[in-house]
């Protein structure tokens, strides 16, 4: 039986780890496959629970007909289509345990099938450290989360709705499903759609949603606001009011892209993105520039290049002073 997560990782390899019998080799390939990816060792977490468990079960039955037992287990693998490996002698003993819980009708326990059930009804978490994280959930949803930023959901969305709770900042390309809306939980904010692409931020005391295409409903407590493409609402964590209004280019994508579209976007826009992309700290000394519209493409430019461009655009002076960059 194949693990859920490439790197030609199997089941029986796996076993044999839990119970002591693998050679150095074999410890180093299940061990790097761990280390691969966190939805390995959710995997093997899994896997291990139901191993430990089957050992009670096993325990608790000790006249059972094994060699029988043995028997039905390798018909029930044949008819899912699973090679088959066969026992060598050191590894009979856990393969006969295995057997045992056959005979007393807990084999669907053991199964692959059953731990795509447990999965369903689990809570699945996805977290982003340092940098970005792309994953696709089991409606075929694309998601881009940004650093220090986390998803979590139930199982496979088996229910009425697609539910998904977010911390932090995320973009979504939603796959459609009009009979089965995709709902995101931020603070105390939801988002409602049923297949469009958008981004979803909560910083520094409020959430922002921009829509690039598609209709997305957002709520709080009984206020809602319908956005199309192009546009965007802002919500204040500890205020009622949803403040939708027109993008002014796409500052929010640089995360997954690179990439910073401005479209007649005012220089304080594009100066709060630089504080947060770069991790500086610009001020603009005088308020007459703040609401300057600027239409231009970065992409990948470093912020010297974009200080650059704003001061021969704005014909303004720039002065680096105590930690942060003036912008007068």
């Amino acid at each position: 039986m194949m693990s859920q997560n490439n790197m030609n990782m199997n089941d029986d390899l796996l076993v044999k780890y839990l119970v002591g019998e693998t050679d150095a080799d074999e410890n180093a390939a299940v061990e790097n496959w761990l280390k691969a990816d966190e939805k390995n060792q959710n995997y093997y977490n899994g896997f291990k629970k139901i191993w430990e468990d089957s050992l009670l079960i096993a325990a608790e039955n000790k006249t059972v007909d094994e060699n029988a037992a043995w028997k039905r287990l390798q018909n029930r693998i044949h008819e899912k289509d699973v090679r088959v490996l066969t026992p060598k002698k050191s590894s009979r003993n856990w393969l006969r345990i295995a057997a045992s819980i056959l005979l007393i009708g807990t084999l669907g326990w053991l199964g692959y099938s059953y731990f795509e059930n447990k999965t369903a009804n689990s809570l699945i978490q996805i977290y982003a450290s340092n940098t970005t994280l792309n994953d696709t959930l089991p409606d075929g949803t694309t998601v881009t989360l940004n650093k220090n930023s986390s998803l979590s959901y139930i199982g496979s969305f088996k229910g009425r709705t697609r539910p998904v709770t977010l911390k932090g900042e995320a973009f979504f390309n939603v796959s459609p499903d009009k009979t089965k809306p995709f709902i995101i939980t931020i603070n105390d904010v939801t988002v409602q759609v049923v297949g469009t692409s958008f981004n979803v931020k909560n910083k520094n005391g409020k959430t922002t949603v921009d829509v690039e295409t598609g209709i997305v409903k957002v709520s709080k407590n009984k206020d809602q606001v319908e956005l199309r493409h192009g546009e965007k609402v802002i919500i204040a964590d500890q205020k009622p009011e949803l403040l939708k209004s027109t993008s002014k280019g796409r500052l929010y994508n640089y995360y997954r892209n690179k990439e910073l579209v401005c479209d007649e976007t005012p220089l304080q826009e594009l100066v709060e993105a630089l504080n947060e992309i770069y991790n500086v700290d610009i001020v603009i000394k005088n308020p007459s520039l703040k609401e300057k519209p600027l239409t231009t493409v970065f992409k990948d430019q470093s912020l010297d290049q974009v200080l650059e461009v704003i001061q021969e655009t704005f014909r303004i002076e720039i002065e680096h002073k105590n930690n942060q960059i003036l912008l007068e």
